[in-house]
């Protein structure tokens, strides 16, 4: 798992909800459990004891956002799955590395239900955490991929 109060750790709650979100959704996958609430909190609680992270407002705004994205992804996974399989060309689905499959997952869920964010954050934000997570390759390929999602995205007028 990646430190996310290392020297690179993000300064911002958004970033921080987004990895968490993909820690856990690949944790969730890893062990094939559903994503939920309960589950989510002994996440949370075993990162922060883990990597000492202390109970402010940042970790608080990245424990929120992170809910949302996991949730996000809960509920349109068929879609954001058929998005990514559709754009990942010459590529199978499930040959991509969880982690890679999961940050797709989480920029994509950003792209569809968070339009005060902008696609091209999403992009760069996953671009980064790949690069963090997974290494240059697969930021490189992440980025390609869902940079031909991103246009054929029908954003929700939601939350």
């Amino acid at each position: 798992m990646h430190n996310p109060v290392n020297e690179a750790a993000p300064a911002h709650s958004k970033r921080l909800g987004r990895e968490l979100a993909m820690e856990f959704l690949f944790a969730c996958e890893s062990k094939q459990e559903l994503p939920g609430a309960a589950e989510f909190d002994l996440f949370l609680e075993s990162v922060k004891e883990e990597f000492a992270l202390d109970d402010n407002r940042v970790t608080r705004r990245a424990r929120e956002y992170a809910v949302r994205l996991y949730e996000t992804v809960g509920c349109e996974q068929e879609k954001i799955d058929a998005a990514i399989s559709r754009h990942c060309r010459n590529w199978d689905f499930d040959r991509l590395s969880g982690v890679d499959r999961n940050i797709m997952r989480v920029a994509v869920a950003e792209m569809i239900a968070f339009p005060e964010v902008p696609a091209v954050v999403s992009i760069d934000e996953a671009v980064g955490i790949a690069r963090d997570f997974s290494g240059v390759e697969a930021g490189n390929f992440i980025n390609g991929v869902l940079n031909s999602i991103k246009d054929s995205v029908i954003r929700n007028n939601g939350n």
